[in-house]
């Protein structure tokens, strides 16, 4: 446990220390949501649409902030020292703690900016509007956290991230998307229930998986 904590409190020195990441997130989330925001003025948008926009904007943001979890132990060189002195299940736990937190963190800033310019109709129910928000992203950086792994020893990182984590999760994104149309419509949080455990379980699945994976990711 003191060394999952460990790894967890480094990366986040490390992110805080250089901002570089953060950074970029923050510009990427201000730029998208102000460029749609002026191309659809004038234009009404459904629910349907609102909640797309959403997550288009949430997919494409983690995939900016969360590819950097194993990449930069890699390129900073700190992979085998990181190797040396942590468990794999120590940096497992770690990475994806901090993946989790960074990617509820952004896309709580990202629906902040959508609902200012980009959203067009009345949220029937805030609860689940959130509560869509906040799963969908534990499950974005839970199943984040073992593709970086895999990816960080590639040429070309950056562009194969999003196109091994699309398949991954389109499940979550179907999911999220039907639980935040489903805030538009009904302000029952019951009737969201299913929805949410859908999320919750697949995240569940993913992060039993990728324990059971990552030693092998790790060592080879």
């Amino acid at each position: 446990m003191a060394t999952f904590l460990s790894v967890f409190k480094k990366d986040i020195r490390s992110e805080i220390r250089t901002r570089y990441s953060i950074s970029a997130i923050l510009l990427f989330i201000l730029t998208s949501c102000s460029i749609i925001g002026f191309g659809i003025a004038g234009s009404k948008l459904d629910s349907n649409i609102s909640s797309a926009l959403l997550w288009v904007i949430m997919f494409f943001t983690s995939m900016i902030g969360l590819s950097k979890s194993f990449v930069s132990e890699e390129e900073r060189g700190t992979f085998l020292l990181l190797k040396l002195y942590s468990s794999s299940s120590a940096v497992y736990f770690g990475k994806l703690l901090f993946n989790i937190v960074l990617c509820v963190i952004i896309n709580f800033f990202s629906s902040i900016l959508f609902l200012f310019f980009i959203n067009q109709n009345e949220i029937q129910s805030l609860p689940i509007f959130w509560l869509s928000v906040i799963l969908g992203s534990i499950a974005i950086g839970s199943a984040s956290t073992i593709i970086s792994a895999i990816i960080s020893k590639a040429n070309v990182k950056n562009a194969i991230f999003p196109v091994l984590s699309f398949p991954v999760m389109l499940p979550i994104i179907i999911t999220g998307l039907d639980a935040t149309r489903l805030s538009y419509s009904t302000n029952e949080i019951s009737e969201a229930i299913a929805i949410f455990v859908q999320i919750l379980a697949f995240t569940i699945a993913i992060i039993s998986i990728s324990y059971v994976l990552f030693s092998l990711v790790w060592n080879e």
